[in-house]
């Protein structure tokens, strides 16, 4: 029988009336919990202490793992640390961003070091206009978030024996821990303009100096409540009962390192419950990225897989 577009019209509405509640019920999407995504952090490959690996060579290397984004470590990108952004480095960041593009890979962090605890107004300023710099950096990189330090005293110049003071340095004298503080939040809010302008968001990390503790991560982070400024969690830089402190950080976290420790750690070996920080961040909602920090001795290129697998299980 040969049908008119009148009579098909009716037909095909006939038929959907016709169709049983459950065929319709079917074509509801099922809610499903969304999977969280892996990065690798650049440090992974380079720990200051050999030839500096290139941050095409991590991509590359992170886009044949599956992984989804790469967390860069300024100190390891092929432009000086310092120095003003010239259009030649502006470049090499665009080539960065074409070649991790090209790879499927997301640049999901900034990792960068500055210190604001300086008693010397003049040098607090020169750590701003570096974090000024940075966010730039992001910007033109596409990246979203930079890893952003308190700072420290440096009565202990030597990282070494830092860390055998488990991150623990005497206050400068003739100050107080609370000028430290007050340093620290007066630099951070003069950059938010910069980091709201920009779109990049600040990541605070519980790092060695004010941040080693919940207590005075948090206390930089409340008392400058902003939207543009949020909590790195390193799992690994909660040295004495570490499940506890990231629960309180939890809820402000908006971007974690995953440390692990393969082969032995650089200077410390911790043994993290990687399923029971999965869990701790699934409680505060965390949708965000893990990256992985391996700091262990081994091999990289061996170490990084299997860090990468363990991860995957440990937040599937």
């Amino acid at each position: 029988m040969k049908l008119n577009r009148r009579s098909f019209i009716a037909t095909a509405a006939a038929t959907t009336v016709a169709a049983p509640v459950g065929a319709a019920q079917s074509l509801v999407p099922v809610p499903v919990r969304p999977r969280t995504k892996l990065a690798i952090a650049t440090y992974s490959y380079w720990h200051f202490k050999t030839e500096r690996v290139p941050i095409e060579t991590v991509i590359d290397k992170a886009a044949a793992l599956g992984v989804e984004g790469v967390d860069i470590l300024h100190r390891q990108m092929d432009i000086p640390e310092r120095e003003p952004l010239t259009p030649a480095h502006r470049a090499y960041l665009q080539r960065l961003k074409r070649h991790a593009f090209s790879r499927g890979i997301d640049l999901v962090c900034l990792s960068i070091h500055q210190n604001f605890v300086q008693p010397d107004p003049q040098e607090r300023r020169k750590q701003v206009e570096h974090t000024h710099k940075c966010i730039e950096i992001a910007y033109e990189l596409g990246v979203p978030c930079i890893r952003l330090n308190s700072g420290r005293w440096n009565t202990i110049k030597d990282f070494d024996e830092l860390m055998r003071q488990r991150g623990i340095e005497p206050i400068l004298p003739g100050y107080t821990e609370d000028d430290g503080f007050n340093w620290c939040i007066e630099a951070t809010q003069q950059c938010l303009e910069k980091a709201e302008k920009c779109g990049v968001l600040l990541a605070l990390e519980n790092h060695w100096g004010l941040t080693r503790s919940p207590e005075g991560q948090l206390r930089i982070i409340n008392a400058i409540n902003s939207p543009w400024l949020g909590a790195l969690m390193d799992t690994g830089n909660f040295l004495e009962d570490p499940y506890d402190k990231l629960k309180q950080i939890a809820p402000k976290t908006v971007f974690v390192q995953a440390k692990t420790y393969e082969g032995g750690g650089e200077w410390y070996t911790l043994n993290l419950d990687y399923k029971r920080i999965a869990r701790i961040l699934a409680d505060a909602g965390y949708k965000g990225y893990v990256s992985l920090e391996m700091e262990g001795k081994e091999n990289p290129d061996t170490a990084v897989p299997k860090a990468i697998q363990m991860l995957r299980e440990a937040f599937a």
